[in-house]
C-alpha cells in the first residue's frame, strides 16, 4: 500500500480517533468520486442531498469501520448506494435499469479484458457519458473506474457476484468505447470528475460533517 492509499488509510484511522482535520482530509479525498457515483443513481438534481446524507452516516458510523483505504472506499460506496435507493423509494421512483441484470449472474466473467478496456478508457471518456449506459453497467463502471474498487469490493457494494460485476463493467466499457468513437468532441477522462457545484439546500460540507460527527460522538 503506497502513496495516496497509505495517506488515506492513515487519515481514516486518525479520524476514527476524533481528529477532525483528518476527517476533512478523508472527505476531500473521497467525496468527488462518491458524488460521481451517487449521480449515476439519482441524477444531478438530487445527488448533493443524497451525498450529504451519506457523509452524515459515514461520520456517525466511522468508529465501527475496520480496514484500509480500499475497504473504506467500498464501505462508503455501500452507504451511498443504500441512501440513494432509500431516496428513490421515498420519491416513488425506481432506477432505470437497462435489461434484466439477473442475466449476468449466471455467466462466467469474460477473462480480464475489462481491465484492459478500463486502462484505455480512463484517458478517453467523461463521466457524462456513463449516464447513457444501462444502470447496472453504469454502476459497475463507476465503482471500478471512478471509485477505484476491485471486482470483489464492487460486488459487495452491489450485492452481486464478482463475475457479474466484471461482465457488467466490461459491457459498459465496451459501450463507452463505442460512444467515444461516435462522439469525438467528448474529450477528457473518466477520472476527470465534473466540477463540484456550490452546495444547495441541505448539501453538506466537510466542516458541517465534522461538527455533526463531534456532536454524534458525545451523544453515543
Amino acid at each position: 500500500m503506497l502513496g495516496d492509499d497509505a495517506e488515506l488509510t492513515a487519515a481514516v484511522r486518525a479520524a476514527q480517533n476524533g481528529d477532525e482535520t483528518a476527517f476533512r482530509t478523508v472527505y476531500r479525498a473521497v467525496h468527488p468520486r462518491l458524488l460521481g457515483y451517487v449521480r449515476t443513481l439519482v441524477g444531478d438534481h438530487d445527488a448533493e442531498d443524497v451525498a450529504s446524507e451519506s457523509w452524515l452516516q459515514i461520520a456517525r458510523d466511522l468508529e465501527r469501520f475496520d480496514g484500509d483505504a480500499d475497504r473504506f472506499r467500498g464501505w462508503a460506496a455501500r452507504i451511498a448506494r443504500n441512501r440513494a435507493l432509500d431516496h428513490i423509494r421515498m420519491r416513488g421512483r425506481r432506477p432505470a435499469i437497462g435489461g434484466d441484470e439477473t442475466e449476468l449472474t449466471g455467466k462466467p466473467a469474460e477473462s480480464d479484458t475489462a481491465d484492459e478496456a478500463m486502462e484505455a478508457l480512463a484517458t478517453g471518456s467523461t463521466l457524462s457519458l456513463i449516464a447513457r449506459l444501462p444502470q447496472d453497467q453504469a454502476e459497475a463502471v463507476v465503482l471500478r473506474v471512478v471509485m477505484g474498487l476491485d471486482a470483489k469490493s464492487a460486488a459487495e457494494t452491489l450485492g452481486k457476484r464478482p463475475g457479474a460485476v466484471r461482465t457488467a463493467a466490461h459491457r459498459g466499457l465496451k459501450r463507452l468505447a463505442e460512444l467515444l468513437g461516435g462522439d469525438p468532441e467528448s474529450g477528457g477522462g473518466l477520472d476527470a470528475l465534473p466540477p463540484q457545484r456550490e452546495p444547495r439546500g441541505r448539501a453538506v460540507t466537510s466542516a458541517s460533517v465534522t461538527h455533526t460527527r463531534a456532536r454524534t460522538q458525545k451523544d453515543m
